[in-house]
Order: structure tokens, then C-alpha cells, then sequence
């Protein structure tokens, strides 16, 4: 599998236009044009096709995972969300006790 079919998967599967990679590649300080992008998901007997190099899908990964997750925090800033660091455990029943079923003589 080449780049440019994992390329067109995660496209399709994310259901992302040009404009949205393209955002996306801003978020890591990488720029593309539209006719750059869509050069990559032509067919490969088509005359303007060109491979996608690893730098590219890289670069694509890392803007999709800032895209998905959204930004790092910042050293000293905390995380937001329901799951951090310093939230606390939520506390389990230890009054209840584990019976093991009988087995039955048949």
C-alpha cells in the first residue's frame, strides 16, 4: 500500500475535502497548494499523478492528530477535559462481596 492509497483512505474515511487537509497541513506550519493535493489522489496512470512522500503523509498525521485531539497545553497549564492528572478516583463499593455460584449435581 502506497502513501497516496493510505492518503485517499484516511481522506475518505475522516470525509475531508481539499480545503481540510489543507487546513489541517496549516496546523503544523505546512503549506500546500489545492493542485499540489489533488495531484495526489488522481490515478496512477493519469499524467499529472504524483506519489505522496513521507514528509507529507507525516506532516498530514501530525495536523490530524492536532485536528482530532486539538492543540498541546502549554507547560504549567492544565489539561481540559474529563480525564487529568489530579482528578480524583471515583470511590468502589467494598461492601459487597463475590459469591461463587453452586454448582448443581445433575
Amino acid at each position: 500500500m502506497t502513501n497516496n492509497d493510505i492518503f485517499k483512505k484516511l481522506r475518505v474515511a475522516h470525509k475531508l475535502r481539499d480545503t481540510d487537509i489543507i487546513e489541517i497541513l496549516k496546523l503544523v506550519d505546512f503549506r500546500i497548494t489545492k493542485s499540489e493535493l489533488s495531484a495526489f489522489f488522481r490515478r496512477e496512470d493519469h499524467p499529472n499523478y504524483v506519489e505522496c512522500g513521507d514528509q507529507i503523509l507525516r506532516n498530514f498525521l501530525n495536523g490530524l492528530v492536532i485536528h482530532l485531539r486539538g492543540p498541546m497545553p502549554k507547560k504549567g497549564e492544565r489539561p481540559s477535559g474529563k480525564f487529568s492528572a489530579t482528578a480524583k478516583p471515583k470511590k468502589i463499593d467494598t461492601t459487597k462481596t463475590y459469591k461463587p455460584k453452586k454448582k448443581s449435581n445433575d
